[in-house]
């Protein structure tokens, strides 16, 4: 005989007869288990379970008693009760057709690849339904801000220029100056071996003012200043705030979106004139110390060399960018819903889909300007 006790619960295993008794309840379950995985069972066909020692039972000591029968059972043992109280034996019944009746539940198995499709259709379509809706909202915003200039929110628009326009420009122009220094480095090498030191001049002024300062200010932007739109508004939505201006009657397009909106229109085509003074020095710098172009030669080729065009056509660029960046993240803080964890899960959406959409853009930008010969 092997004997296992622990507190009130007591398990015997003698010549194939399994006695329990004490509290067979929540309290103790855990214990239980662990005392019913170390028992050696007998070796015999037929076990009989004496439950007369049983002195209290619910429905998770019903669960282990169920699973032993079960693991017996399985084993090809032949299980008999003997002493269970009527009340203990129909609640174990209870939980006996309980697992039969789910066991026998069909499984659902993965959608079929057309349900799969059907959905995601259905949800990109409500998604895009939704961003129409909001650029026609935008849109109404901005034509009423024409028509009556005292709706528009000055104060508003002050701040997001102090804030997205001046308050950008260290890290930009930091920037921008390091792309300048970076292309007219790898560019010297280059042309030092092929003889060709004054055309570093070309590639400098042709690469930055017309790619390289447009899309790096608009790519820093959209993660300095789109993130904070989407998490502004999302936490405005997450506090309940925009109801509060609903409320009071005030349009939260007119009083969030459109002075951003119009801020990054003012700021973007000026913080791209901005980097490409500083990109363009950064290059003249490296030009001078690498190839030996002083700056008078280097600025009297930049004029002979670089179109206005190419100047033109990176300032155009700019507004653009401004309009996606600030759409981008305001559509993304209105489509935040429940608590905080929504807010940066929606920041980091609206940060990824402004570059994406920028650098979409810059590539159509390109193509439609080959196309013309530009």
């Amino acid at each position: 005989m092997s004997l296992h006790q622990q507190a009130n619960l007591t398990v015997d295993v003698s010549q194939g007869v399994l006695r329990c008794s004490g509290n067979w309840t929540v309290t103790s379950l855990s214990r239980l288990e662990r005392q019913i995985c170390k028992i050696k069972w007998p070796e015999q066909r037929a076990v009989v379970w004496d439950g007369s020692g049983i002195t209290a039972l619910d429905t998770c000591g019903a669960v282990v008693l169920y699973r032993c029968l079960e693991r017996l059972r399985k084993e090809g043992r032949e299980i008999s009760w003997i002493g269970l109280r009527p009340e203990f034996a129909e609640l174990l019944n209870l939980v006996a057709d309980q697992a039969l009746a789910i066991a026998k539940m069909p499984v659902d198995g993965q959608p079929h690849w057309v349900a799969r499709l059907g959905v995601a259709v259905w949800t990109k379509a409500n998604q895009a339904i939704q961003a129409v809706a909001f650029l026609g909202a935008s849109t109404m915003a901005g034509v009423q801000a024409l028509v009556s200039p005292r709706t528009l929110r000055w104060r508003m628009l002050a701040k997001s220029l102090e804030r997205d326009g001046f308050h950008a420009l260290p890290i930009i122009g930091l920037l921008s100056f390091l792309m300048g220094v970076v292309i007219a480095y790898q560019g010297a090498e280059q042309l030092r071996a092929l003889g060709a030191n004054i055309f570093i001049v070309d590639l400098v002024g042709i690469a930055l003012l017309r790619e390289i300062a447009p899309l790096i200010t608009a790519i820093l932007i959209a993660g300095r200043s789109g993130s904070a739109y989407t998490a502004q508004i999302g936490t405005m939505r997450v506090t309940e705030e925009l109801d509060a201006v609903r409320t009071l009657g005030i349009s939260p397009f007119q009083y969030l979106v459109l002075p951003k909106v119009l801020a990054l229109l003012v700021a973007l085509p000026l913080l791209t004139v901005y980097a490409d003074v500083l990109g363009v020095l950064g290059g003249m710098m490296i030009a001078a110390n690498q190839l030996n172009i002083e700056m008078t030669e280097f600025l009297s080729r930049f004029e002979q060399a670089i179109a206005l065009k190419h100047y033109v056509i990176g300032l155009v660029k700019a507004p653009v960018f401004a309009v996606i960046i600030a759409l981008v993240g305001c559509y993304q803080g209105f489509q935040i819903y429940g608590g905080v964890d929504s807010v940066g899960q929606r920041t980091t959406i609206s940060v990824v889909q402004s570059i994406f959409l920028v650098i979409v853009f810059d590539a159509l930008f390109s193509i439609v300007l080959n196309w013309w010969g530009v």
